[in-house]
């Protein structure tokens, strides 16, 4: 029989897809969940597997989807006892259901590899594309003629003309190095494209007069701003395989870079959203229930209330204008 959770994994893996993984490393009973227990749980807010349910199910998809923004795996202490945090990159939630038990879970964020996307045909991109590929990045190419020879590292190459923005993928990194052959076009694709990285490779002088063109076709200068010019971080590179070094430095720094607090167990994210329309933020708890499947509902003052257990739901009705309006 085939594992139903690898075949899982290969398909996101070949569909390019980020999700976590969460598995439960510690529990004591009565919890459902046991050691060895894991999920796959994707962008969209579905869980593939088993973890628990009640509020185990809800806090651990509220710390995957973090985890995926965050890039940081985490472990995760649920129990219905009031303690202090662990370790630095853990958490303590604590636990609402009158069944009682704990379950430590640990999550951990998968990413596909980065795009690095190369417009132009030139010497520096010829070198970039090895080096990426030596990096084992996915590799694509736009170029005015297609010629799989000149990029015979390169996963798709495409014409000016045939490429869609639609092909860019999550963590999409954009270089443009034309290098006289289609600047100003290859340009204006590339921006339309909103990529995360944007670099164009040029001196400063032949940059600034591009722009002038660009801004004369409707570009805004926040959108020329995005542009790294001249690409790279400052190395003093000379030769094209030095350069394109500095540049794939450059979109390693960006790519790993901190967008939030080291320690995600005391410093609670400003933004935080449901994954669909099936999701509702349980006012008790502050965790995501999935309306379609919850069990714990209460209406008051005509609106519905979801719960993931029946202590959220128990503290509600003993206090319902306490939470009414906080979901």
């Amino acid at each position: 029989m085939r594992n139903k959770y690898l075949d899982k994994i290969i398909a996101l893996r070949e569909s390019k897809t980020p999700y976590a993984t969460a598995i439960i490393v510690g529990r004591r009973q009565p919890s459902s969940g046991k050691p060895g227990d894991k999920a796959i749980i994707t962008p969209d807010g579905q869980i593939h597997g088993w973890i628990g349910g009640g509020c185990t199910r809800g806090i651990v998809l509220k710390e995957a989807l973090l985890a995926l923004r965050d890039r940081k795996s985490r472990l995760v202490a649920i129990s219905p006892e009031e303690r202090q945090e662990g370790f630095s990159h853990s958490k303590h939630y604590h636990m609402t259901c009158q069944s009682g038990g704990e379950v430590e879970v640990y999550i951990e964020p998968v990413h596909p590899k980065p795009q690095i996307l190369i417009f132009g045909t030139s010497h520096i991109g010829r070198a970039l594309a090895r080096l990426a590929k030596a990096m084992d990045y996915r590799l694509e190419v736009v170029m005015h003629t297609v010629d799989q020879l000149v990029y015979p590292e390169a996963d798709h190459c495409h014409t000016l003309s045939q490429f869609e923005a639609t092909e860019l993928h999550r963590e999409s990194f954009v270089v443009v190095c034309t290098q006289g052959e289609g600047d100003l076009e290859a340009l204006l694709r590339a921006i339309q494209l909103q990529p995360d990285y944007l670099a164009f490779v040029s001196s400063r002088k032949k940059a600034q007069a591009l722009f002038s063109e660009l801004r004369k076709r409707d570009i805004t200068m926040d959108q020329l701003k995005r542009i790294k010019t001249p690409a790279g971080l400052d190395l003093g590179a000379k030769l094209a395989e030095e350069v394109a070094v500095s540049i794939l430095a450059q979109i390693v720094q960006v790519f790993r870079q901190e967008k939030v607090s080291d320690n995600p167990a005391t410093e609670e994210p400003a933004e935080w959203s449901m994954p669909n329309e099936d999701y509702y933020l349980n006012p008790v708890c502050k965790v995501p229930i999935q309306k379609s499947t919850a069990t714990h509902v209460r209406e008051y003052e005509g609106e519905r209330g979801y719960f993931c257990c029946d202590g959220c739901k128990y503290s509600f009705e003993s206090d319902p204008a306490k939470y009414a309006g906080v979901a």
